[in-house]
């Protein structure tokens, strides 16, 4: 943990090597993508947008051997290490492991550590706090997404894993803004059946959220797993609202009227005509 005006970061070094979870990889990162990531979560961070920070870029001697435009042409290019920070590093695929490997108690434990770590408006002693915990994480996912869609920025990859249970943006890789509208714009060379594409990012998120469900599942009581489908039901009002919001404050619109959303449809459409 490091410690600034009494906040707490994780560090995490990218690119440094293998770790336990590299499966076949080698662990390293190329200095073009180091770079990237160093100056797009920056950028995000200045655009108000929660995202994990980076505090240093090393380049290294290493060579590094990869297919940039997974072609068969594999090139050798320059190492480097990335030093990024962030409030926390667990996703929705933390918790998504250790419920398909049946490992709930441990599950239990991660959670309420989670929970009393980076949630404090929830109540540790109320029996309803993954229930709570779960609403939290559904409305701001929706309210992360509306903001990554109001400056054009597509992920690239948005599985469970590259979620944050905390709704900030990590796990930046094949990422990618907008030059002019397109919803179908990927910026994922290897996404041949567009999954990631820009325009499906809140389906996506929608369906990130129904694996977390159903890892939260053997936590919850038979009332509580009534109520938790209900939650993610308000996910689609929850996006929608936020994605007007910033949209008409980008139109400079006030107060409310009935013709705001087709307005925003409309010159979403002339921009793509264009």
């Amino acid at each position: 943990y490091f410690c600034r005006h009494g906040e707490r970061w994780e560090l995490q070094l990218k690119g440094s090597g293998k770790t336990p979870y590299s499966r076949n990889g080698d662990g390293r990162a190329v200095l073009r993508s180091s770079v990237r990531e160093f100056l797009c979560s920056e950028a995000m961070h200045y655009l108000g947008i929660p995202t994990s920070r980076a505090a240093s870029l090393v380049v290294s001697d290493d060579d590094v051997w990869r297919d940039q435009f997974y072609n068969g042409n594999i090139k050798k290019e320059r190492g480097a290490i990335v030093l990024r920070l962030a409030k926390s590093w667990f996703r929705i695929g933390s918790l998504e492991i250790l419920a398909h490997s049946g490992e709930l108690d441990l599950q239990r434990k991660l959670l309420d550590f989670i929970i009393q770590e980076h949630f404090p408006s929830i109540d540790m002693n109320d029996s309803n706090r993954y229930l709570e915990f779960f609403s939290t994480v559904v409305s701001e996912t929706a309210n992360l997404i509306a903001l990554w869609m109001s400056v054009g920025f597509a992920h690239g990859v948005c599985n469970t894993d590259n979620f944050s249970l905390l709704s900030i943006t990590i796990d930046y890789g094949p990422f990618g803004f907008m030059d002019s509208y397109d919803p179908n714009f990927v910026p994922n060379s290897s996404d041949d059946e567009k999954r990631y594409k820009i325009g499906n990012q809140a389906n996506v998120g929608l369906f990130n959220l129904s694996k977390l469900l159903q890892a939260l599942n053997p936590l919850l009581d038979p009332r509580q797993k009534q109520l938790a489908p209900q939650i993610l039901e308000g996910y689609g009002e929850r996006y929608y609202s936020r994605f007007t919001e910033l949209f008409k404050a980008k139109l400079g619109l006030l107060g409310e009227n009935e013709n705001d959303n087709y307005l925003i449809a409309f010159l979403l459409k002339v921009s793509l005509l264009c």
